[in-house]
């Protein structure tokens, strides 16, 4: 699996890359703040209710939490369960917020 930083994801939404991003966290922490990826919480991933996601096998995707621990397990079921690409934001939302404040990245 893959790393990426915040910076480089944020040049490539920039630059109008078609990214599919996927939030690991928990439903009232993506209320919270989010970066408009799908919200997918990492006890769905690991209970396999991942119909949303089927057709992403062979794209890139970028997995997010709160800080990258939980998007990084999230990433280990998906590669278990056949997905090709699939990369990690290092630091998560934390490093996220570090660097841009609260502002989301528009996709």
């Amino acid at each position: 699996m893959r790393t990426i930083t915040v910076e480089s994801l944020k040049e490539r939404i920039d630059k109008g890359e078609k990214i599919r991003l996927i939030d690991c966290r928990e439903p009232s922490e993506y209320e919270e703040f989010n970066l408009g990826g799908l919200l997918l919480p990492l006890g769905q991933i690991q209970t396999m209710q991942i119909d949303a996601i089927e057709d992403w096998k062979e794209e890139e995707i970028i997995l997010h939490c709160r800080s990258g621990q939980r998007s990084l397990m999230a990433g280990l079921f998906l590669e278990s369960a056949g997905f090709k690409d699939v990369v990690n934001l290092a630091g998560g939302v934390l490093a996220w917020k570090e660097l841009y404040g609260n502002t989301p990245p528009t996709l």
